[in-house]
């Protein structure tokens, strides 16, 4: 089993920065492509970045390309989103996930096996 846990949300204003992570249990973090999805409520779920099992791809959602950056250590198990100039609409919770490994890059939710419990991210005015 897999377990995967968010943590580093927070309030912040508008052009801050957080830095969140993704604790992953099990051995096999390091063969499996990781990615971040966030979520407000009464919307869907939406892809924000994945990174590759070696780290050496990364691919972005448009709405966040530039200010925002995915990145892994896997000696710690742990995925990372740093996020700079946050925007209001940037709010939401924020979500890790395992990718299934059927493509690259993997948007879709469905593409996705294991997820966190999420971390809330405040963006203020």
């Amino acid at each position: 089993q897999v377990q995967l846990v968010e943590s580093g949300g927070g309030l912040v204003q508008a052009g801050g920065s957080l830095r969140l992570s993704c604790a992953a249990s099990g051995r096999t973090f390091s063969s499996y492509a990781m990615g971040w999805f966030r979520q407000v409520p009464g919307k869907e779920r939406e892809f924000v970045a994945t990174i590759s099992w070696s780290g050496g791809r990364t691919y972005y959602a448009d709405s966040v390309k530039g200010r925002f950056s995915i990145s892994r250590d896997n000696a710690k198990n742990t995925v990372y989103l740093q996020m700079n100039s946050l925007k209001p609409e940037d709010t939401a919770v924020y979500y890790c996930a395992r990718d299934r490994g059927s493509r690259w890059p993997a948007t879709g939710r469905r593409e996705y096996d294991y997820w966190g419990q999420g971390t809330q991210v405040t963006v203020s005015s």
